[in-house]
């Protein structure tokens, strides 16, 4: 097989297994009700069934991406889809809620493998660029087609056949991946020196996030001063502290000081912490608010959502287009207020009856979720030697996930702040996708900073004429800014970060 079908093959396969991870975040939302009623849960207990998973997910992934950058890519990701589909199995058997949710933090953890080490295997096996770029435009425009899938997939299965359907369709896709990917991916890792991993650090901030998630999700039912809330935020607010400090003394820390400290990755995890939020928030009270005020069908909830995942994908696939020809600060200032402009129209929901300006305002959101994972994975992974792709996956990751948690317990505990009646319920989703907005709008504002700090990069890098004996050849010649990068005579400093640039990109062609 020539290189390039090899390469397209291994594209599609790791698509396959990041499109499995993401349906299954979203695929349960719709399966919630059915699951509450068949087990006997309570609400607080059945959204342990979305939390679990998030939480172990979002905890583990620096750990698995660190893991992948050590052992070998290759092998955590089949490590992981075999723990992915045997959790999924077992969850789908599930005959009680223990049973249950204990399988969805078990899949929380293999995806948490799958997730960095699929990323890292595209940013290795693609040279910084166009071409990676694209890729990476492909693996957010499936990440945001399957979140929506899930949706619409969760509802045929719910309402045909039943609520174990949505867990138990995993299994034969992750049997066949874990038997391609030995055939398709090459291995690879980083340098062979460190074996070492920071266990006590992922238990810290495992625990920290955990303890965050909890205290949120209890509000609504105990108030912001019961014992659990504030005993929550206080075991929050210690083990950060601790795995911060753990991570200073670590000979091979989870997470490399020098990673921690490129403002790319900083703003690239905040954008991602508040796009997770506003996402993973979104989906399940737009589908509990479709099923339980307006009485819509799991079926007719999934495709109602559909249009956002059909205009994600077109965002994510042509978003390195974009990239090329506006730069990736303002692809990422454009999709944040997009997202927020969405959300602001989905503010004015109902009591009963569809609201006309449903579609178009989840096609807004659809463009600026897909368009913002794109833009931080660009921003995030650019200029990152390939030894610490992994672990860099894993940050993305995680405060995408930890923002998916938190909007699953945040958002929702708005939404029904007051289920007396359906008015209430209305009015709480609208504040709910009002809270969205805020975090869209705050998304926007932190990418315009950062896009306001490369225009002062860039003018503040003189112009300055090559040394006399150079310039007597001929006309004076100036440094050209290409991005966020000067290229210029050889005597002066070339910044590095092109991708990052806030204009056409011909450095990458």
């Amino acid at each position: 097989m020539k290189q390039g079908g090899r390469q397209r093959l291994r594209l599609i396969l790791i698509l396959v297994a990041a499109f499995m991870v993401v349906l299954d975040f979203s695929i349960v939302n719709v399966a919630l009700p059915s699951i509450e009623r068949e087990l006997g849960l309570t609400a607080s207990t059945v959204q342990w069934v979305i939390t679990g998973y998030a939480i172990a997910f979002g905890g583990l992934l620096v750990l698995g991406g660190r893991a992948a950058d050590l052992f070998g890519r290759r092998r955590m990701f089949i490590v992981g889809l075999l723990l992915f589909t045997a959790s999924s199995l077992s969850g789908g058997l599930a005959h009680d809620p223990i049973l249950l949710i204990s399988s969805r933090v078990i899949q929380g953890a293999g995806a948490a493998l799958v997730a960095p080490s699929a990323l890292s295997l595209i940013t290795t096996s693609f040279p910084e660029g166009h071409g990676r770029n694209r890729a990476l435009g492909m693996y957010g425009a499936t990440a945001s087609i399957g979140f929506v899938a899930g949706q619409v997939l969760g509802g045929v299965l719910v309402q045909f056949t039943s609520w174990r359907a949505v867990f138990l369709v995993n299994v034969p896709v992750g049997i066949v991946a874990a038997i391609m990917a030995p055939r398709l991916l090459a291995d690879s890792r980083g340098p062979a020196g460190a074996r070492r991993l920071d266990a006590r650090g992922a238990l810290l901030i495992t625990t920290s996030m955990a303890a965050l998630v909890l205290s949120v999700s209890e509000v609504d039912f105990t108030g912001w001063r019961s014992p659990v809330v504030l005993g929550g935020l206080a075991l929050f607010a210690i083990c950060t502290a601790a795995f911060a400090v753990a991570e200073r003394r670590h000979s091979d820390p989870l997470l490399p000081a020098a990673l921690a400290r490129r403002p790319a990755l900083r703003t690239a995890a905040s954008l991602n912490l508040l796009l997770g939020l506003w996402n993973g928030g979104e989906m399940l009270v737009l589908s509990l608010y479709l099923q339980q005020v307006l009485r819509d069908s799991p079926l007719t909830t999934g495709l109602v959502i559909a249009p956002q995942g059909v205009i994600g994908f077109t965002a994510g696939a042509f978003g390195a287009r974009l990239a090329r020809r506006i730069g990736i600060n303002r692809v990422l200032v454009l999709t944040c207020a997009t997202a927020a402009a969405g959300f602001l129209i989905l503010t004015r929901l109902p009591v009963t009856g569809h609201y006309s300006p449903l579609f178009t305002a989840v096609m807004l959101v659809g463009f600026g979720t897909a368009g913002t994972a794109f833009g931080t994975m660009v921003t995030a992974t650019d200029g990152v030697p390939g030894s610490e792709q992994g672990v860099v996956g894993g940050v993305i990751n995680t405060s995408r996930q930890i923002g998916a948690a938190l909007g699953a317990a945040a958002l929702p505990a708005i939404a029904e702040a007051g289920a007396h009646s359906q008015a209430v319920t209305a009015g709480g989703t609208s504040q709910a996708m009002l809270a969205a907005a805020v975090a869209a709008g705050l998304g926007m504002l932190l990418a315009g900073l950062r896009l306001r700090a490369g225009r002062r990069s860039t003018a503040g890098a003189a112009v300055t004429p090559l040394p006399a004996k150079v310039s007597a050849a001929g006309p004076e010649r100036r440094c050209v800014a290409v991005g966020s990068a000067t290229v210029g005579p050889p005597d002066r400093p070339v910044a590095a970060d092109l991708s990052l640039a806030d204009g056409p990109r011909q450095a990458h062609e």
